[in-house]
């Protein structure tokens, strides 16, 4: 009875010791996984959904989330979308706790969205780096940078209402509100 007793106890504590190495093992492999995860895969679940950010500068702003692309996002607001580069978002809110492995971004990079908006000739309002914004019409799209024709908001962009030609690199893009 003593041996069948120890021998039980001895059992217990393999398996206890097993299970323990499972459940490390398992942590260990979630982890690994999680840490594969990058910023888009978590904004690409999150698409159709209310977030809040916060963009470089302290501009807070709320919307849902429209779409999801190589290097910026797209947040609906009403009647109003806004452009975002990645690089100006510093937190988000409000994204589900997973990510969507069978969904991808839009392949295009942020200056592909922003030739849209050149073609269309839609006023925007562009809010930059240390809090200025501009208005205007996006007139050409380069690499690296827009070149935004000012004239005020409400107005077409005609030659008599231009007030400025400004070179905006995308560096200094924080959001770029289409004003539709």
């Amino acid at each position: 009875m003593r041996w069948e007793g120890l021998f039980a106890d001895l059992e217990g504590q393999l398996a206890a010791e097993e299970r323990r190495e499972l459940d490390s093992e398992v942590a260990e492999r979630t982890r690994r996984e999680r840490a594969l995860v990058d910023l888009t895969a978590r904004l690409l679940a999150g698409v159709g959904t209310e977030v809040s950010l916060l963009v470089e500068g302290g501009r807070s702003l709320t919307g849902t989330l429209s779409d999801v692309g190589d290097g910026w996002l797209l947040l609906g607001d009403g009647g109003r979308e806004r452009l975002l580069p990645l690089h100006a978002v510093v937190t988000l809110t409000g994204l589900p706790p997973h990510a969507d492995p069978g969904r991808t971004a839009r392949r295009f990079g942020l200056g592909h969205a922003l030739r849209v908006l050149a073609r269309d000739r839609a006023t925007v309002a562009v809010a930059l780096a240390g809090g200025t914004s501009l208005v205007g019409t996006v007139d050409v799209v380069g690499s690296d940078h827009l070149v935004l024709a000012e004239h005020p908001d409400g107005e077409p962009r005609r030659r008599e209402n231009v007030r400025a030609v400004s070179v905006v690199p995308f560096a200094a893009l924080r959001v770029v509100e289409s004003r539709r």
